[in-house]
């Protein structure tokens, strides 16, 4: 269901952007001005690669995740923290209305945490080793729920659906570029000349800078939408616990590879003008948040 919700959403998001068009007559502007482009056809090739794209990446998280981290799943428990941590997560996934996730651990003196997953129903949570070996139960309870928290809000997709618009419109709009500058200033008349390739790289670059602000801004609004989900469901006491030891060793290196950072629970700090490119609120504002509510 909610992967036909996101290509029912992508073709919506296209429909609009083409009556938009229409009405701005921006294709008439453009052909007035000599630019030879059929914006109703480049929008949708930006949409295939740009939705595309985004979607193939959310089929192979789980695959990606275990692959990147070296996330071993629990099967049969080993051990008495194994099976508590399965039993834990099976109440969590319980209480939030989920199907229980495939539960892993991966081998990391860090201490961090993700989930992933197409599905909500069919996600995967793991923690890392030196997480379960110096934070308390309570703190790692605090933590699961936090990761069901992302699952049950469908983070995952939801992040996907926001990339892919965003990867569309930057491929879009730097082809517009590319293409009037092309014609307009290097008067290419037919095809495309070096002009169009070198100033669409470029315009990729900046517009993707540009655009990561965006996405990066709803990344950071749904980590501390599912701090509290954490907090709800494990103790608010018991998350700023967690949130505190984190806070303790955040001088410490982060192991999730970067297109799992976005879903861990751990990032490292960023200030000024780095800030706009965090996933997470820091630290201190969460906890702050937490106390506050």
């Amino acid at each position: 269901m909610r992967i036909l919700l996101f290509l029912a959403t992508n073709m919506a998001v296209l429909v609009l952007v083409s009556i938009v068009f229409n009405l701005l007559g921006l294709q008439g502007i453009l052909a007035a001005n000599g630019v030879d482009l059929n914006l109703g056809s480049l929008l949708i090739f930006c949409a295939l690669f740009g939705f595309g794209g985004s979607l193939i990446s959310l089929l192979l998280s789980k695959w990606m995740a275990k692959r990147g981290t070296g996330t071993q799943l629990i099967g049969q428990p080993a051990n008495r923290d194994e099976q508590w941590l399965l039993d834990t997560v099976k109440d969590l996934a319980q209480e939030a209305g989920i199907g229980m996730p495939e539960v892993g651990i991966f081998p990391s003196e860090a201490a961090n945490a993700f989930a992933t997953g197409w599905n909500r129903n069919a996600a995967l949570v793991a923690v890392s080793s030196g997480m379960l070996q110096r934070f308390t139960k309570d703190e790692v309870r605090a933590v699961m729920a936090h990761e069901i928290g992302h699952v049950a809000n469908g983070d995952m997709i939801t992040l996907t659906l926001i990339q892919g618009v965003v990867n569309t419109f930057v491929m879009f709009l730097a082809r517009i570029i590319g293409h009037t500058v092309d014609r307009v200033i290097f008067k290419t008349e037919r095809g495309y000349g070096i002009g169009y390739y070198v100033v669409t790289i470029v315009a990729e670059m900046l517009l993707g800078i540009l655009a990561s602000i965006i996405v990066f801004r709803f990344s950071r609004w749904r980590e501390s939408r599912a701090a509290a989900a954490g907090a709800q469901r494990a103790g608010r006491g018991a998350m700023v616990a967690a949130l505190q030891r984190l806070q303790a060793e955040q001088g410490l290196p982060q192991d999730l590879p970067g297109e799992l950072t976005a879903f861990g629970i751990s990032e490292q700090l960023k200030e000024g003008f780095s800030a706009l490119f965090s996933s997470h609120p820091p630290l201190a504002d969460r906890i702050r948040a937490l106390q506050q509510g």
